[in-house]
């Protein structure tokens, strides 16, 4: 798709390309807001299986099947095997995990690494365990691993979310508990994994150490200021340049976890019932287990967020939901009760709609019936908002899938049966993911520049221009293979910063630079989005485009005839 999943994709296609793996780039300028490890995974991914859109999610997959086992073997250890199999389950058939791990983020990647260190802190004070110092090393090791994913958020979760387990269950003024944690020699292999980067990224882009805490255009302060203080402090206090992102309303943020682990959330409510004291392995999990959630909510409660920010938790609300499946009590038969009612509504809702657009025309794409909400679009889901009635007539497959796994929720629900019920609605979450699956595919054209990108490469050889920001586009890129292209007033965002770094490629043409170039002898193409067309018309010349294709309301020109 275009945007951040086309954008991660071809930063690691540059670095396999280019052997830097120290600096990522793209369009040939200065991409320094990110840690690498993400793009090191996709790049050995291309180098195994070639370089291809199924081969940079491999990465994101197995990093999902990883953290499932996991969140298997720590509800195992502290609950029961049937609460570890509960907790996995509910985990993998969420809502919350398919929604954002179809986008190459490191989210999923990171959760993984925060999940591991905070076992590996229970694991190394266990009384019982016979490899403390093991348990210690691994939970330094993937608090490393995690600052090369996704900065200093790695080390911050597990750091701050141990600390109140620590002072909450009373470890924290034991000398026990820090000769068991070893936590300078834990340090030591913190930098050893994740220094190395850091160092040669700041060698790499200075000047080396500036510690301004004010941002604007047009100051270059190399990789130390805009990573650390820019993308970290600057973003956590709202006051990061460029501002290119939203954030939810705080009350969504923390009341959408209950659509993102739908339908397990129904579960939720029995954690005021469980005890958080004691010294058992049940006991310790549960309060590690609130600890490292209520950390992570309340540290997005006070700076900007998006929708998937919270995803570290997922693990933590796992395994509390899973311990509470696993539970033989009347809760259970009475809150599902309750997701009969959700979804046989559910199942009412979509037949109303298919009634609606059955027998709607479907012209051309999806795209046809969308509406625009550029300003919602620096939310992660700002998309939803485009949709219209007309739009489910593109879509009635989807909803016939959907509206069938809604069917088998209501059945497997009406009766309690603990395994059958747990299975029938795992079901239906399957059968409703997929539906968004098949879905998604109706979107493509909407969502990514792909055919823009086929026909691009099977035409002749041009220079080519966009009509925005490089992420506007970006499956063009990735697609067509394009290693520079030009960018019409597109110096703005995620590129403005790189491109004041001395030695910038100057990828950046105003109105009269593109007339200049698409007057010229030399054959030009020139891709924009519909809202656009009208400028472009204006300026050049209605006559002098030559469209070559339209595909999800985003154009192809020419500047000859093709």
């Amino acid at each position: 798709m275009d945007d951040v999943d086309a954008v991660q994709a071809q930063i690691a296609r540059n670095m396999l390309d280019s052997g830097d793996w120290v600096s990522a780039r793209l369009d040939g300028v200065l991409y320094l807001e990110k840690s690498p490890l993400k793009y090191w995974m996709m790049a050995c991914s291309y180098a195994i299986f070639g370089v291809h859109d199924w081969a940079a999610r491999i990465p994101v997959v197995l990093s999902i099947l990883a953290l499932a086992a996991l969140i298997f073997y720590m509800g195992r250890w502290a609950f029961s095997e049937l609460a570890g199999f509960y907790a996995a389950l509910a985990f993998s058939t969420c809502i919350g995990l398919f929604l954002f791990t179809r986008i190459l983020i490191p989210d999923i990647i990171l959760t993984g690494t925060i999940a591991l260190a905070l076992w590996g802190l229970l694991r190394a004070l266990d009384e019982n365990e016979q490899h403390p110092r093991l348990w210690a090393a691994i939970m330094a090791v993937a608090m490393g691993v995690g600052l090369l994913l996704k900065g200093l958020i790695a080390l911050v979760f597990p750091v701050a979310a141990g600390l109140c387990y620590l002072l909450f269950s009373g470890l924290f003024f034991q000398w026990k508990t820090w000769q068991r944690l070893r936590p300078f020699s834990g340090t030591l292999l913190i930098l050893l994994v994740a220094a190395p980067w850091h160092i040669l990224a700041t060698l790499a882009n200075p000047p080396y150490f500036d510690f301004s805490m004010t941002s604007g255009p047009g100051n270059y302060r190399g990789f130390f200021w805009f990573y650390f203080f820019n993308e970290h402090i600057l973003r956590f206090l709202n006051r990061r340049w460029p501002r290119d992102y939203n954030t939810v309303p705080r009350y969504l943020f923390w009341l959408f976890h209950l659509l993102w682990f739908f339908p397990w959330s129904i579960y939720l409510p029995r954690l005021v019932k469980f005890n958080y004291r004691g010294a058992g392995r049940a006991e310790r999990l549960r309060l590690l287990c609130l600890c490292w959630i209520g950390f992570i909510l309340i540290f997005f409660t006070f700076s900007t967020t998006q929708e998937y920010y919270s995803m570290p938790t997922y693990p933590a609300f796992a395994l509390l939901i899973g311990c509470a499946m696993a539970e033989r009590n009347n809760y259970a038969r009475h809150a599902t009760k309750v997701l009969a009612v959700v979804s046989g509504l559910a199942f009412a809702a979509i037949g109303f709609i298919l009634v609606n657009v059955w027998n709607l025309p479907t012209p051309g794409d999806i795209s046809q019936a969308l509406t625009q909400n550029p300003d919602m679009y620096t939310l992660s889901l700002g998309h939803m908002g485009d949709l219209t009635l007309k739009s489910f007539a593109y879509l009635k497959l989807p909803l016939v899938m959907a509206g069938l796994a809604f069917l088998c929720g209501t059945v497997v629900t009406l009766r309690y049966r603990e395994r059958m019920t747990h299975y029938g609605l795992a079901l239906m979450m399957v059968l409703f993911l997929n539906a968004a699956r098949v879905a998604m595919k109706t979107f493509d054209p909407y969502l990514s520049s792909q055919p823009i990108a086929a026909r691009l490469t099977a035409s002749q050889p041009g220079l080519v221009i966009f009509g925005d920001q490089y992420y506007n586009f970006s499956s063009v890129f990735f697609y067509a293979n394009l290693k520079q292209a030009l960018l019409l007033n597109g110096r703005y965002n995620n590129l403005e910063y790189g491109s004041y770094a001395p030695g910038a490629p100057n990828v950046f043409v105003d109105d009269a630079q593109l007339r200049a170039y698409w007057h010229a002898p030399q054959r030009a193409y020139l891709i924009l989005e519909g809202p656009k067309l009208p400028a472009i018309e204006s300026l050049l010349g209605k006559q002098d485009l030559h469209l070559v294709l339209e595909s999800g309301g985003k154009y192809l020109f020419v500047n000859q005839q093709p």
